[in-house]
């Protein structure tokens, strides 16, 4: 049996969301919540992704997760919006305009 320096225990390492970007996200989140819209949310850390997923009620799927994999940030961009459905709503490099798929639910009609 061979002794393992604390080197070769290190963590793995986790995508996560940086202050600016979450700063975006929950501006989103706080609209929708006084919008009446969404009620809950969740993120999750991992290793190769950061979702922050969105919820009606607690007890539910997501109605949206807001993913960033920066992997993919050279293909076809690090930031989507998923639909409950696993649609990709939207994809891109720049997190405000992808968020804007879901800012248009916040516009309706005045009569």
């Amino acid at each position: 049996m061979t002794m393992q320096t604390p080197s070769q225990f290190h963590a793995p390492e986790q995508v996560a969301f940086h202050r600016t970007e979450l700063s975006l996200i929950l501006g989103l989140y706080g609209r929708m919540v006084a919008a009446g819209e969404w009620r809950d949310y969740g993120m999750s850390h991992l290793r190769e992704v950061a979702v922050f997923s969105v919820f009606r009620r607690s007890a539910e799927n997501p109605l949206y997760r807001i993913e960033k994999r920066p992997k993919l940030r050279l293909k076809q961009g690090q930031y989507a919006v998923i639909g409950m459905d696993g649609q990709i709503l939207k994809r891109g490099n720049d997190l405000r305009q992808v968020l804007r798929v879901l800012e248009r639910k916040l516009i309706r009609a005045v009569t």
